[in-house]
């Protein structure tokens, strides 16, 4: 009789779980599929270099929640701090419905992770939810970064490794000069290009340290070392690899290094990074009160990791997590129902009919046009390059705009950012309104800067162009975008850039003048081109 029972009582737990686990299936394909957007936007970052590493990041991350979830045996009753996981899911949601309506895709996919750190607070509770942070936080490290940093970063990095390249060139008596990235050996010039910047190391060394500090069972300021250690590491090794690359062109010749970048380029720079960064531990072990050898500092223990991942069989079923479930199909089901048509089909004149004559200004020889290369990293929709003079004696400026149907694809690159790559260097820049000086009503922020490449030196005037607005600022032109896609559904804009050569002991203010009537004379046409609304 009392075997009977039992029996009763299994069968039941076992529906009771089933059930549990049902909703917590019907939450995740809903959540999934509203946050469609955003993973397609992973899968498509996965393909580029720098991101290759992104797969193994949800892999990586369950391992360590699997590897956490052996410290807590499972709950016995009733979960109570259930719902504010309720709360971050909404949260989720809500950040993820801006995105899809604002078409930024990455958007989407930052909320999907804190969707991931609500389901986690609804199947534990919250008191013992929070504790899985490492393993949640981690999935950071599989999402891109937004483009206007990613350029920071990627021209920051190319810098100083092209820097500390030059210098490891000079200790070792090669002959070696740096104009902006490019490095010239007299000879040849090597380019110090965005794929040499290190970020295709510095993302996955950066994940791999944050595992290491992770496991490492010392002192919290050694994992704090451990963790900050993955960008010095990775600007030396790429700087070291510059260097090589200098002394194999400066000694054998440039077409050796097509072999030898390959090479060194992948899997090598990446394994002498993590040796680096287990040396660091080492070391760092001699400070250690009990001096424990490095495989005992490192809890790398994954047994019991399948008995784990059992336990999802045992996900209680709860009101919070049916909520969970509900308002996923909800948000899903309004989304189908009441999304606005975002294909916004913005009228405009193209730039193959741009004046030849702006006022006293007139268009100098044929339409300038880019690269092949060059045009397809800037990806506008259209463009104009040309150079316009106003007489003799006054020096020409280069007139340049490119507009973009959706900026959630590019369009707010910053020249400081693609100058480097023709070796100009950014000598002084100041974001300034020229409204009055223009004489039109309101704002008229942009930048000014000189630029400088050895004794040569010209002074440009940029802005990003966004339906009225005139913005300066990357960051806040980034932020624009996502109101008016937000608003409106439309994401179009552009960027102006007017550039002038300094004559030789010319001032900064007879220079300006010249950019300012042009200004003048491009902003009373250039609604055509660049539509305000």
């Amino acid at each position: 009789m009392a075997s009977s029972e039992d029996g009763s009582l299994f069968r039941d737990h076992v529906s009771i779980n089933g059930f549990g686990l049902f909703w917590l299936a019907v939450a995740t394909i809903a959540a999934g599929w509203f946050f469609i957007d955003g993973l397609d936007a992973l899968l498509l970052a996965w393909q580029t270099p720098e991101y290759s590493h992104g797969p193994l990041i949800p892999i990586l991350s369950a391992m360590m929640f699997l590897r956490e979830l052996k410290q807590y045996p499972p709950q016995q009753g009733q979960v109570a701090d259930r719902w504010p996981g309720v709360l971050v899911i909404g949260l989720a949601f809500m950040i993820g419905a801006l995105g899809k309506l604002a078409r930024v895709d990455d958007l989407v996919a930052y909320a999907t992770i804190i969707w991931v750190a609500g389901i986690i607070f609804v199947s534990f509770g919250w008191s013992r939810g929070k504790n899985f942070w490492p393993s949640i936080l981690h999935l950071v490290y599989m999402l891109p970064l937004p483009a206007t940093l990613y350029y920071k970063v990627s021209i920051w990095l190319q810098m100083v490794s092209s820097e500390i390249g030059v210098g490891l060139l000079k200790m070792l008596a090669v002959p070696v000069f740096l104009e902006g990235n490019i490095i010239d050996l007299g000879v040849m010039r090597l380019h110090v290009a965005e794929a040499c910047s290190g970020l295709r190391y510095l993302f996955p060394i950066m994940s791999f340290s944050y595992i290491f500090a992770v496991l490492y069972r010392g002192p919290k300021w050694h994992k704090a070392v451990l963790l900050l250690a993955a960008v010095p590491i990775t600007v030396l090794m790429n700087s070291v690899r510059i260097a090589v690359a200098g002394i194999i062109a400066n000694y054998y010749g440039i077409e050796w290094l097509e072999g030898f970048t390959h090479f060194f380029e992948g899997w090598v720079v990446f394994i002498i990074c993590i040796l680096l960064l287990f040396g660091l531990a080492r070391l760092m072990l001699l400070f250690h009160p009990g001096r424990p050898t490095l495989a005992d500092a490192l809890d790398l223990d994954t047994s019991g990791m399948a008995a784990q991942l059992g336990r999802l069989r045992m996900v209680q079923p709860s009101t919070a997590m049916i909520a969970a479930a509900v308002m996923g199909l909800g948000a899903l089901a309004a989304w189908q129902v009441a999304a606005p048509d975002r294909d916004v089909i913005v009228q405009r004149t193209s730039f193959a009919i741009f004046p030849r004559e702006l006022g006293a200004w007139q268009q100098r020889g044929p339409e300038e046009r880019l690269t092949v290369d060059v045009e397809k990293r800037l990806g506008a929709d259209d463009y104009r390059q040309a150079t316009f003079t106003r007489n003799d004696e006054t020096p020409a400026v280069g007139f340049f705009s490119a507009f973009y149907n959706d900026q959630t694809q590019g369009g707010i690159h910053s020249p400081e950012i693609c100058l480097p790559s023709s070796g100009w260097e950014m000598a002084k820049l100041d974001r300034i309104d020229v409204a009055r000086q223009l004489g039109v009503e309101g704002d008229f922020p942009l930048n000014r800067a000189i630029i400088q490449k050895g004794e040569t030196r010209m002074m440009v005037y940029y802005w990003f162009q966004q339906g009225e607005r005139q913005v300066a600022w990357d960051l806040a032109a980034k932020f624009n975008l996502l109101l008016d896609g937000i608003r409106r559904g439309q994401t179009d804009g552009g960027i102006v850039r007017l550039t002038t050569l300094m004559s030789k002991g010319e001032s900064e203010e007879a220079a300006e003048a010249r950019l300012l009537d042009m200004t003048r004379e491009v902003v009373a046409v250039l609604p055509r081109f660049i539509p305000e609304s």
